[in-house]
């Protein structure tokens, strides 16, 4: 049934009147609580210039409809930040530093193109920005936001003025956003520019804890006035109640949402509450290891936050109704698992080891003391962390233990190594070589990281800490087939193979390193002698030959690539040259045609499978046929033979990188290579080549470095070879290594471009190097190549 005529025109209006409403009267009632709002910042900020004295009784911030029901008794009454006007003249106000029309969004009216946004009047005065709702003498002020240092203005724009043809001007304040919006873009930048003028003009802000905690500092020697400063203060204390404002002064406004992480944030104020809450959670969780673990990545990808919940947890760890409970005993927890991740700020750093004292003053021999007594010495090695402790970590640091790392060594029983959160990759190392006898080798040692996918040193300066944390990390994205992710103790550089005791350790290690060579392709030879090192590899395993004897795969024997190359290559089909060839073939692609070809490229895969086992099955009964001819070889003698088998080769001892070279005829694409870093030369190797096709002993290099952060630059004499390759800091490093090792003098990197984003650490110390002790033990570090 149609609505009758005059229903429509009730309804109509009644719509027109609540638009007018929202446009007009909503900005008018704005005004009444804009102020009010804005008087409650005074509630938890005070400016350095107002600073009385701090016999002050703070109670905790709680929530309440008006800001006048919240008392702050302080000696000397804060004034309030807003500065009251008269009623006009608007035109003619001396103070004004900036004035004209805006338009200002109300409610998301930009989103609604329909709808255009009320104009207002701004002014921009010394203290805050205020609108109006004419330029005329006697106009209403309708809103103000003070404007202090903690305020922001964001740029204007572009993609906001293709969508709608404004540009915008974003101004936060404490309880208020101005969105206002112009159809000139100079108009937009010269407000821009005027409001973040006026906020780097205010002097910093301080909030009551702040201002406390100087307070305590001076009368630490006190103890009557410090006694009376934490009676009167509960902002110092511990509270079950919520917390609406944070302890520390952040700015105004959103976050960058392109920060790294995976997570998205709010503001930093919004965090430190949602903080202070999952600190609040601590206290009744069976397992608070996840949830501490949650609030260190915040901190990690927040690190403004750091001081925050140091200072939370120092406030939750005064004077709590159970000390030494199980929720006390939470914090103290976190709070260990912050000290050996963080470092606070001075002046909260002061502040938090004047708490321990306290605390194991009041509380000797108790728990909580025995914290205190780990926080302060690990604040003392804390230096900064990649990632935040791992699960593990966390449980150890909760027991104050230290952790169990195990070390893999090729040929070598795995050792267990005991590491604290500030162990590094350079004390573990050393501590390997003097364990397994190494210290008079004049070879070069490091860990190395080793997974599916790579294999690469670990820095010397890193944290093993944070390894196994990115362990755990990876351990949740592998497959389950894959191998684990674990540390390895090998040979980081070559000085000397020819005299390295066949009896000993080091023998073991460099023979398991030449097999991991073989494997990987990287000892160009003929098949015959991969047979026969194979055979080696066998005798050196399970001494003579025996049916019963345990067989490994044939691809931990013997070069799999070896065995695809004889495959035949996939049929070559030529692209389609037309467009409706390509369409046709994508239609016949996607029906009938389409499966008869998967049927085929099944059948074919299985063909190259059977193809596969039999050569594969071919190559082991050849391999098994020279293990018999080795009888009665003992396993020294095997090593040996296996060592100068690969020995034979020109290049072992030589770290080889696959690299891209750069050749200089225009339209030439770069031709793929071995880089070979030695101990006296640089080699340049096609791959399955025994001879190089160059090579360079370092008095012909004139400088080396990092073009890019994936473009390595070798200039040798009057040229410059560019190689494109992803270990370009590996390669920087092990050729400082060199150097440094030989005594002799470092080179230059070449000058990089300003927008070069490689700094000096691609020619620091190598990654993960741990020098046996002789005469490399004492040698200089290598900050960065000179001439």
């Amino acid at each position: 049934m149609p609505f009758p005529g005059g229903l429509w025109w009730l309804l109509c209006c009644r719509r027109g009147f609540t638009l007018l409403r929202r446009d007009y009267g909503e900005a008018e009632r704005e005004a009444d609580g804009e102020a009010e709002e804005e008087e409650e910042a005074s509630f938890e900020l005070r400016t350095q210039g107002d600073q009385g004295s701090l016999e002050v009784s703070l109670s905790q911030p709680t929530r309440s409809s008006s800001g006048s029901e919240r008392s702050l008794l302080v000696a000397e009454e804060m004034r309030s930040l807003i500065v009251e006007k008269g009623p006009g003249p608007v035109e003619d106000d001396p103070d004004a530093l900036v004035k004209g029309w805006l338009q200002r969004e109300m409610r998301g009216c930009m989103k609604t193109p329909w709808i255009r946004p009320r104009k207002y009047w701004f002014v921009l005065t010394p203290d805050s920005l205020d609108y109006y709702s004419s330029n005329e003498k006697g106009a209403r002020r309708l809103g103000s936001l003070v404007l202090t240092s903690l305020c922001s203005v964001l740029w204007p724009d572009k993609q906001l003025y293709k969508e709608t043809g404004y540009w915008s001007v974003t101004v936060f304040g404490r309880k208020h956003c101005y969105r206002l919006y112009t159809e000139h873009l100079n108009e937009a930048v010269r407000w821009v520019c005027a409001v973040q003028k006026v906020i780097d003009s205010k002097a910093p802000v301080q909030t009551p804890t702040q201002l406390l905690m100087r307070d305590v500092e001076e009368h630490s020697s006190s103890p009557e006035v410090l006694e009376q400063i934490y009676r009167c203060n509960p902002i110092l204390r511990y509270t079950s109640g919520p917390l609406y404002a944070p302890l520390l002064p952040f700015p105004y406004g959103s976050l960058d949402q392109s920060a790294p992480g995976p997570r998205s944030y709010t503001t930093l104020r919004d965090e430190a509450v949602k903080l202070f809450n999952s600190l609040q959670q601590l206290e009744s969780e069976r397992d608070p290891v996840p949830l501490m673990q949650g609030v260190l990545q915040t901190c990690l990808d927040l690190p403004p936050l750091v001081d925050e919940i140091y200072c939370q947890l120092v406030k939750q760890t005064t004077e709590p109704p159970a000390p030494g409970g199980q929720g006390d005993l939470h914090y103290w927890q976190l709070l260990t698992c912050m000290s050996c991740t963080f470092l606070p700020s001075p002046p909260v750093l002061r502040f938090l080891r004047f708490h321990l004292d306290k605390t194991e003053s009041c509380f000797p021999a108790s728990e909580m003391a025995k914290y205190a007594c780990f926080i302060r010495e690990a604040l003392g090695k804390t230096k900064g962390r990649e990632c935040v402790p791992s699960l593990d970590e966390i449980l150890m640091l909760m027991q104050r233990q230290e952790m169990i790392c195990t070390v893999h060594c090729p040929g070598a029983p795995a050792c267990s190594v005991a590491i604290s959160s500030h162990t590094t990759a350079q004390e573990v190392a050393q501590e390997l070589v003097s364990r397994l006898g190494l210290s008079q080798s004049p070879n070069l040692f490091a860990l190395y990281e080793q997974s599916r996918r790579r294999e690469q040193p670990v820095g010397s300066a890193t944290l093993l800490a944070d390894v196994l944390t990115r362990f755990e990390n990876l351990a949740g994205e592998q497959r389950e087939q894959d191998p684990p992710c674990r540390l390895c103790f090998k040979h980081y550089g070559f000085l000397d193979t020819d005299n390295v005791p066949r009896d000993s350790l080091e023998f073991a290690l460099l023979f398991e390193q030449a097999h991991e060579m073989v494997l990987r392709g990287y000892v160009p030879t003929s098949e015959e002698t991969l047979q026969t090192l194979a055979a080696l590899r066998l005798q050196s395993l399970n001494s003579d030959f025996s049916t019963h004897a345990p067989f490994p795969r044939l691809e931990e024997l013997f070069p799999p690539h070896v065995l695809h190359a004889r495959l035949p290559p996939p049929p070559h089909r030529p692209p389609a040259k037309c467009r409706g060839a390509r369409l046709r073939a994508g239609l016949l692609a996607g029906g009938l045609w389409g499966q008869a070809l998967a049927k085929q490229r099944a059948e074919r895969d299985q063909r190259l499978r059977g193809r596969l086992r039999e050569e594969g099955a071919s190559t082991m009964a050849a391999i098994v046929e020279k293990w018999k001819l080795l009888q009665g070889m003992g396993r020294p003698e095997a090593m040996a033979a296996y060592v100068a088998l690969v020995r034979e080769w020109p290049g072992f001892g030589s770290t080889l990188f696959d690299v891209d070279l750069h050749v200089s005829p225009v339209g030439a694409g770069p031709q793929r290579l071995w880089l070979g870093i030695g101990a006296k030369a640089v080699s340049l190797y096609k791959p399955g080549e025994p001879e190089p096709l160059d090579s360079f002993c370092y008095g012909r290099i004139s400088s080396f470095g990092a073009s890019d952060s994936s473009t390595f630059r070798l200039s040798v004499e009057d040229r410059d070879l560019l190689f494109e390759t992803s270990q370009v800091d590996e390669i920087a490093q092990l050729l400082n290594t060199y150097l440094a090792s030989a005594g002799a003098q470092r080179l230059p990197r070449p000058q990089e471009s300003p927008t070069s984003p490689t700094t000096s650490e691609s020619t620091v110390l190598p990654q993960g190097l741990c020098p046996a002790a002789g005469p490399w033990q004492h040698r200089p570090p290598v900050g960065s190549s000179h001439s």
